[in-house]
């Protein structure tokens, strides 16, 4: 009986094997590419392994994922600075939700393109002005402690 990892990674080598048909990959092109992991065969493979070679595949053919993906990173990175800065504690869930919430979708990946955008500026914005109001208001405690 095969185990849940066993039924796993077969359907993961079967996904790399389409997509690299798909990719139009020659098969000294799909062997360079599971050398690069170093292994010789695509069943020596871990499922992290075969996982990010799909993910490479998947970007291949569709560049548009990549940029996705790239957009969702600096989304959550304004966010993370803007809870940094804010002094509040955080992980990649919070971040995540607070991102759901902003945009009005009940999943982050379903975020689109033009969404992240907006959220990542205005994310950078909030970190800009509340650092600029707290300088404003640091120095008018100075201020205001000097006279007294």
């Amino acid at each position: 009986m095969k185990t849940t990892t066993d039924r796993q990674q077969g359907s993961l080598l079967k996904k790399f094997h389409t997509l690299s048909t798909k990719a139009g990959l020659t098969n000294d092109e799909k062997h360079l590419m599971v050398a690069s992991f170093g292994h010789e065969s695509s069943r020596e493979m871990s499922i992290q392994e075969l996982l990010r070679a799909c993910d490479l595949l998947d970007e291949k053919l569709n560049p548009q994922l990549a940029e996705i993906d790239l957009w969702r990173k600096r989304v959550m990175a304004s966010i993370g600075g803007w809870l940094r800065v804010m002094s509040v504690e955080s992980n990649a869930n919070k971040v995540k939700a607070i991102a759901c919430r902003a945009s009005a979708y009940d999943n982050f990946n379903d975020i689109p393109r033009e969404r992240l955008i907006n959220l990542y500026y205005a994310f950078l914005k909030k970190q800009k002005d509340f650092k600029r109001v707290n300088t404003i208001v640091k120095a008018q405690i100075d201020e205001l402690i000097y006279q007294n």
